[in-house]
Formats: structure tokens, C-alpha cells, sequence
């Protein structure tokens, strides 16, 4: 379950017009169903459950509000990269909360999200307002599939969000599917990867391991509580791919914002992250897994 942060630095808020158009109880959808929650006390937020579980947020009248912690921590670290639009993947879309804060910080930005859940993505078209094509695509199918579809050097920023149940597909944390990240990414280019795990963190270790092997400039990002093994939780973890303009991930000003967060943050790298990764090992696809990369369009909503 993602974490989410305190509503206590808030101001009050006008109601959201959109909030009374939205459907009451669950709403049948390829992989189960969803649901829209109101919050009573902000009428223009929604947290969005798909089978019962908190998958997203969204707010209907601000769309820079981002409630879930690591969707924050993200957002620290893409506004350290350079100045201007960018071409952003997001694989695991659900209601598109990181994709329209995208698009509200860095307008003309063209981005593209990917679920595995058709209907879904036609329902969060519909409900809520997001930027239409082809500022944001939106593609159902296999997220590993979809990625290999992409041409080369052709994104400045992938995200990966997938989950089934409260774990990651692990085809989607091998050295071969960074590979896929790396040769989507422009030079320069980041992947934010969201890892849930608990006590003692040997899935974010290998998880690190296995991004270091492809993207050696890498860091992480975490609630010290987590890294002290004392809950669940979400980590951040973030590969860089070489380029003119890379990530500074030394640049004190990303640091002391993490630092400023409502939920305080850590961010490691160099030693550090040495440290905390220690002797864990890349994960890779079984043997004899094959899968081909080249560009393709597909079905959008």
C-alpha cells in the first residue's frame, strides 16, 4: 500500500465541480473493479482503489498535489532535471496522478502511460482530466512489452509503478528489462523505479544491484525509519543514464528537499548506497527467456 502524507499543511480548498460527476461504488473493470473515495473534508480529492487497495490519488482542482509519499519523492528529483518539457514513460498508469503533475509543472511536456487493465484506462480518460494525445498516450497492455515497443534514445524519463498485489512483477526488475529502461532513455535520462519492501530489504538490495549493473550512476531514496528495518514500506530508487547533462545526484538542493518533505527522507548514493546494497546480486529473466525490441504504435485510450 503506498504511504500517504499528512493533509495538516493543506489550506482549505474550493469543492471540485468534477467531484459530483463521478460514479458511487465499484465500477467493474478487466482486472477486477475500482472505486473513487471522496474525501469529505476536500471534496476535489479522490483516492482511487482497484480491488480494494489504494492505487492512486488525484486531485481535481489541483493537479501539483501529489498525496502518496513516493510520488513526492519522485517529484523531488525531476525537478532537479533540466528546465523544460520532457518525454516521460510511465509504466503502471493507474489514475495518471504523476503524469498530470508532470504536465501542470512542465507544460508541453509528451508523455506516455501504460496498464495493463484496459477498461481502467478508459475510465480515468473519462473521470478525470487528463492531457489529451499526444501530450499523454495512453497504452494498455504488458508493461515490459510495451517498453520494448519504444524506439531508442526516446525518452528523458521512465517510471515504473507496476504491482500485482504489493509486489513488483519481477520481470520488471531483471538486468535484462533495465537494459530495455537504458535503451529507451535519451543520454542523460532518469529512471525512477517505486520498490515496495519490507524488513530486512533484500528485494531493494537486489533491486539496486540489478539497476547499478546497467545504470552505474544510481542512487536511493527512503524514509529513515525503513532503512533502520523497522516497517513496510516504499523506496525510490533512481539510475542515470551518461549523457551532457546528467542527474546531479550530489546537488545539495535535491537533498535538502527530500530533507524538507512532510515525511523527511534520505537520499544514498556513493558509499552509502555501497553500503546498503552490500553483496546482493543483479536479478536476471530465467534462462531461455526471449524477448524482442523495436518500435511499435498499438491500441490507445
Amino acid at each position: 500500500m503506498p504511504d500517504r502524507r499528512s493533509r495538516s499543511r493543506r489550506g482549505p480548498r474550493a469543492p471540485a465541480a468534477e467531484a459530483a460527476q463521478l460514479p458511487e461504488g465499484p465500477v467493474a473493470i478487466d482486472t477486477g473493479w475500482v472505486e473513487l473515495v471522496r474525501d469529505r473534508s476536500t471534496p476535489g480529492a479522490v483516492t482511487v482503489l482497484v480491488n480494494g487497495v489504494p492505487s492512486s490519488h488525484v486531485e481535481l482542482d489541483d493537479p501539483t498535489w501529489l498525496e502518496f509519499e513516493y510520488m513526492q519523492q519522485m517529484a523531488a528529483v525531476v525537478d532537479v532535471l533540466p528546465p523544460g518539457p520532457l518525454d516521460a514513460v510511465h509504466l503502471g498508469a493507474g489514475a495518471c496522478s504523476l503524469p498530470r503533475w508532470l504536465e501542470a509543472r512542465r507544460p508541453g511536456s509528451r508523455q506516455i502511460a501504460v496498464d495493463v487493465d484496459a477498461a481502467l484506462l478508459t475510465l480515468v480518460r473519462t473521470w478525470f482530466d487528463l492531457p489529451r494525445s499526444p501530450r499523454l498516450r495512453l497504452r494498455p497492455g504488458d508493461a515490459r512489452t510495451r517498453l520494448t515497443e519504444l524506439p531508442d534514445s526516446s525518452a528523458d524519463l521512465v517510471v515504473r509503478d507496476v504491482f500485482a498485489g504489493d509486489r513488483t512483477p519481477s520481470d520488471l526488475a531483471t538486468h535484462q528489462f533495465v537494459e530495455e529502461v537504458a535503451r529507451v532513455l535519451r543520454p542523460g535520462g532518469v529512471y525512477l523505479a517505486n520498490c515496495a519492501d519490507r524488513p530486512p530489504l533484500d528485494l531493494a538490495r537486489a533491486e539496486m544491484a540489478t539497476i547499478r549493473s546497467v545504470l552505474p550512476s544510481a542512487a536511493l531514496v527512503s524514509e529513515p525509519g525503513m532503512l533502520r528495518g523497522r516497517r513496510y514500506g516504499n523506496l525510490v530508487l533512481i539510475g542515470t543514464r551518461p549523457g551532457p547533462r546528467d542527474l546531479d545526484l550530489a546537488d545539495a538542493g535535491l537533498a535538502r528537499t527530500l530533507r524538507s518533505l512532510p515525511v523527511p527522507t534520505r537520499l544514498l548514493r556513493g558509499p552509502e548506497l555501497d553500503a546498503f546494497v552490500k553483496s546482493a546480486a543483479p536479478m536476471t529473466d530465467p534462462p531461455g527467456t526471449q524477448r524482442s525490441s523495436g518500435a511499435g504504435s498499438g491500441n490507445e485510450a
